[in-house]
C-alpha cells in the first residue's frame, strides 16, 4: 500500500530544482535543453521546462531497448517514443524522477550519445535515495531520502505529481 509522503511535495521540489538549474547554466541559452526519461522523468522535466521558460524544444527518452535488463525483464508494456532536438554540443540537462542504482541514467546516456555528442551533461532528479550500482551522482536534486530495504519511492501524475513511499512485498518462489 502506497503512502503520500507530506514533506515531499513535488512542485516544492522543481522549483527548488529550477532555482539550482538557474545557479549553474545560463537558461536564456540556446544552447541549454532539457530531456526528461519517460514516464515520471518526463513529468518533471516538463514542469521545470515550463517553470524555467527555456527557448529550447523539450526532449523525451524512453530507454527501454537501451537497459541493461532487456533481455532479463523483456520489453516494458507502454514502450514510449523518444523525442529529441539536436543534442550536438548541447547542454543537457537529463531529468529522472528517482534516482538509485544508477542504471536508468546509464542507459539514458547511451542513448543520448546515439543523437550526438552533447556539450556537457546534468542529471537532476526528484529524489535521490542513493543505493548504488554505478558511481552515477545527481548534480541537482529535489530531495536526498533514506529509504529501508524494502520501500521504494514512486511518482505518480502527471496532474497532479505525488510521491508515495510505497513498501514492496518479498517475491516468493
Amino acid at each position: 500500500m502506497a503512502t503520500t509522503q507530506s514533506n515531499l511535495q513535488p512542485t516544492a521540489l522543481i522549483s527548488d530544482m529550477a532555482n539550482a538549474i538557474r545557479n549553474q547554466v545560463d537558461t536564456n541559452s540556446n544552447d541549454v535543453i532539457i530531456v526528461g526519461i519517460h514516464t515520471g522523468g518526463a513529468w518533471v522535466a516538463q514542469t521545470l521546462h515550463q517553470e524555467l521558460k527555456l527557448n529550447t524544444e523539450l526532449g523525451l527518452l524512453d530507454i527501454s531497448f537501451y537497459r541493461d535488463d532487456f533481455t532479463q525483464k523483456g520489453l516494458h508494456p507502454e514502450v514510449k517514443s523518444s523525442e529529441l532536438p539536436e543534442v550536438e554540443g548541447k547542454t543537457i540537462i537529463l531529468v529522472d524522477d528517482v534516482v538509485m542504482s544508477g542504471r536508468t541514467i546509464r542507459a539514458a546516456m547511451n542513448e543520448l550519445f546515439d543523437y550526438g555528442r552533447p556539450q556537457k551533461i546534468l542529471l537532476a532528479c526528484l529524489i535521490d535515495v542513493g543505493q548504488r550500482d554505478l558511481p552515477i551522482q545527481p548534480d541537482i536534486i529535489g530531495s536526498q531520502i533514506e529509504l529501508q530495504a524494502k520501500q521504494r519511492v514512486k511518482l505518480s501524475g502527471p496532474d497532479p505529481l505525488q510521491l508515495h513511499l510505497m513498501n514492496i512485498e518479498e517475491k516468493r518462489s
